[in-house]
């Protein structure tokens, strides 16, 4: 239970850099904003790797894709007039074939 309690921490300062990158991106501070993708990112990767050989693993890459398509989206307003933001459609995607292996295991674990 101490691994869970130690992810669910980091999960916690996860949510608040997330906040801090899409108050940035509403602000339109640009180099605050992208900034704080890194610390997001690193730490949504971080979360992944603890959380491997378990569910909770396809739930936090599904939302690991879902800030990069989020920061893509957030950089193409920022510094590409907007040009390219459909293209964060794939990780947006990708994000939901996760949720949907993970809804799939769940299920599957419970007949089993």
């Amino acid at each position: 239970m101490e691994l869970l309690d130690k992810i669910r921490k980091y999960e916690s300062m996860h949510v608040v850099f997330w906040l801090i990158k899409d108050t940035c991106w509403m602000l339109e501070l640009k180099w605050l904003g992208a900034i704080m993708m890194v610390p997001t990112l690193l730490l949504a990767v971080y979360i992944i790797y603890k959380t491997r050989g378990t569910l909770d693993f396809y739930i936090n890459t599904a939302i690991l894709f879902w800030i990069m398509a989020n920061s893509f989206w957030m950089m193409m307003e920022f510094f590409n007039d907007n040009e390219y933001r459909y293209f964060a459609t794939i990780p947006f995607a990708l994000g939901f074939v996760f949720v949907g292996i993970f809804y799939w295991k769940t299920l599957t674990k419970k007949v089993k």
